[in-house]
């Protein structure tokens, strides 16, 4: 009977039946194996992408660099400067308005709902609305 061999173990199982393939590759070894063996197929994946934008870069295939002021701005480019003496005051998302598909944070919007009143009472030295009366129609 062949023995399975397991390339993420690097070892041969007892068996080669179905039932020993599957415990093995429920294992906790077998899994930290597999995601180390996957993890530095990303990282080598990546070291050759940088070094592969880096050589053309060198040799002048890129224009110019991506971020030639040395890094991302941080501050919202929609927001005017702060006026001379104000602090500069820098949004929690420096890239303008929240993009239309990211949904508020869930745990944000909660604590919103409990702080606000029930509805139809009003904040404490909040004045009600002013009340219209609709005019009597002379039909």
């Amino acid at each position: 009977m062949p023995k399975y061999y397991c390339d993420y173990c690097d070892t041969y199982l007892t068996h080669d039946s179905p039932s020993v393939r599957k415990t093995h590759c429920q294992g906790r070894k077998h899994k930290e194996n597999v995601r180390d063996y996957y993890q530095k197929w990303m990282e080598e994946q990546a070291q050759k992408l940088i070094d592969q934008t880096t050589a053309a870069y060198k040799s002048g295939k890129l224009g110019n660099p991506p971020f030639p002021m040395g890094g991302p701005r941080l501050i919202n480019p929609t927001m005017p400067p702060p006026r001379p003496g104000m602090p500069a005051i820098v949004s929690p998302w420096p890239f303008g308005p929240l993009p239309p598909r990211m949904p508020p944070n869930p745990a944000v919007m909660a604590a919103m709902m409990a702080m606000r009143p029930p509805l139809g009472v009003l904040p404490p030295g909040i004045p009600p609305p002013p009340t219209v009366i609709p005019k009597p129609s002379n039909e």
